[in-house]
């Protein structure tokens, strides 16, 4: 890394660093509410797609806020998501989410820079795994 905080062609720049784990308790009422926002009925329990909040909303601001990271949001572009279950959270449920850099590497003027997320329950069980790719201009 530069001292400008600019990952250059051939550096790893942050891969392989893994943050702290995450809890989360997905709270009915906000489970609900994302349901009903994307048109779904809470009645069927916590949507698929809640994982953005529980996964990778927990964890990106660790990314995010990672000096050494030095993710640029002004040219940020989430070009990618993935999510993967093994089973889909309760409402009330505490899960816990730990986030991890897989790759980080620049190649012609843009960054591209992998996050994926193990998201797991009380037990220490597999519930969800999330793979973001972020591309930041240089």
């Amino acid at each position: 890394m530069t001292g400008s905080g600019k990952v250059e062609t051939g550096e790893t720049g942050v891969a392989g660093r893994t943050y702290p784990p995450v809890s989360f308790q997905i709270e009915p009422e906000r489970a609900a509410a994302f349901a009903r926002a994307i048109g779904a009925d809470p009645a069927d329990g916590v949507p698929p797609t809640f994982a953005a909040v529980y996964s990778l909303g927990a964890t990106a601001p660790q990314l995010f806020g990672d000096v050494e990271a030095a993710v640029d949001f002004a040219r940020l572009l989430h070009a990618e998501q993935e999510f993967t279950w093994t089973r889909h959270p309760q409402a009330g449920e505490t899960v816990t989410s730990r986030g991890h850099v897989a790759s980080d590497v620049s190649r012609r003027g843009m960054r591209f820079l992998s996050f994926e997320t193990e998201t797991t329950d009380g037990a220490g069980a597999p519930v969800c795994r999330s793979k973001a790719l972020f591309v930041i201009r240089s």
